[in-house]
């Protein structure tokens, strides 16, 4: 039998981030620990905004739902840009303090979805920095190459190897991050099984009748699984052990190639294709209308920072078009 104290970390996860007490539900959210491209400041906010109703016009769409939506920093950008859209957030907090037009659903947190969540029409369903917050069981490499499960102390963060992975999740490291599996194990090396945020993702779109489901993340691919995993913590931002508390921030980056999207490009591809680019104004400008200059080179630095080479341009855009039954 188990110590009580060790748990398999899907479970201590779960609990840190949406249990009654924890990280997701305290008062000062998660934007007082780290910064998202929807956080990073009102510029860099703006910027994405811009492209996403940029997007949703290209797609005739008319409603955006933001799931995993913090304090709806982003729906607030939206709403101002283009308030006849209809906005909702989707978060485990209850209504922040959002522009009057903006909708709010209330979410149990992790994979689990409100039902209110359903039959969305002409909708562009936005995960940001959803996934990578959705719990995973934790596997390790043992001394003589089997995976097993790793369980955490939640108090201290300490870990020990249990039982060996099997079922559906040795099925899903074989298929999707087979250097953790078979004669080829390396001990000592870890994976973040991704059954969960493929199903939690599938649950997500299902959700949509029509229109386009986004999932945005940082994450990796089977040509570059990283062999030490990347489950870690952060606190007053700054990154920190990842200790199943509710003190920090508990995340790992998503396998985006086993989502089975449509669609996998980085966010700088999919931000350009949306006219984000991040050049320099005009120096002419700058002599014909100073205030114009200042605000344009704002505006281009913060899409340059979101479309940066080893920052927030690597993200992963995920794209799943699902179009109506005729």
């Amino acid at each position: 039998m188990l110590p009580v104290h060790e748990t398999p970390w899907a479970a201590a996860w779960q609990a840190a981030l949406y249990g009654p007490t924890g990280f997701y539900g305290q008062d000062r959210g998660p934007a007082a620990h780290f910064a998202t491209s929807t956080q990073g400041g009102p510029l860099m906010g703006s910027v994405l905004a811009a492209a996403l109703v940029r997007l949703m016009g290209e797609r005739g769409l008319h409603t955006l739902v933001d799931v995993g939506c913090g304090r709806g920093e982003l729906l607030t950008e939206i709403s101002r840009l283009a308030p006849a859209l209809r906005c909702v957030g989707v978060d485990v907090v209850a209504r922040p303090d959002l522009p009057a037009g903006v909708e709010w659903v209330r979410s149990p947190g992790g994979a689990i979805l409100p039902p209110e969540l359903s039959d969305l029409t002409g909708t562009l369903l936005l995960a940001h920095e959803w996934l990578d917050v959705v719990p995973c069981p934790v596997g390790q490499v043992d001394g003589h190459g089997v995976l097993r499960e790793v369980l955490v102390d939640p108090m201290t963060g300490q870990e020990r190897l249990a039982g060996a992975v099997d079922g559906s999740d040795l099925e899903w490291c074989r298929t999707w991050w087979p250097t953790v599996v078979g004669p080829g194990a390396r001990p000592g090396d870890r994976v973040e099984v991704g059954r969960t945020r493929d199903e939690a993702w599938g649950a997500l779109v299902s959700r949509l009748s029509s229109g386009l489901a986004v999932a945005v993340d940082y994450g990796h691919t089977r040509a570059d699984r990283p062999a030490a995993g990347t489950l870690t913590g952060y606190r007053e931002g700054r990154q920190v052990a990842p200790v199943p508390d509710g003190s920090c921030d508990l995340t790992a980056h998503v396998a985006m190639d086993s989502l089975g999207a449509d669609e996998l490009v980085d966010q700088r591809t999919a931000l350009r294709r949306l006219g984000v680019s991040g050049a320099t104004p005009p120096r002419e400008l700058a002599t014909s209308d100073p205030t114009a200059y200042l605000a344009a080179l704002s505006t281009a630095s913060a899409a340059t920072a979101l479309t940066a080479r080893g920052s927030l341009g690597d993200f992963s855009w995920a794209l799943t078009d699902v179009r109506p039954l005729r």
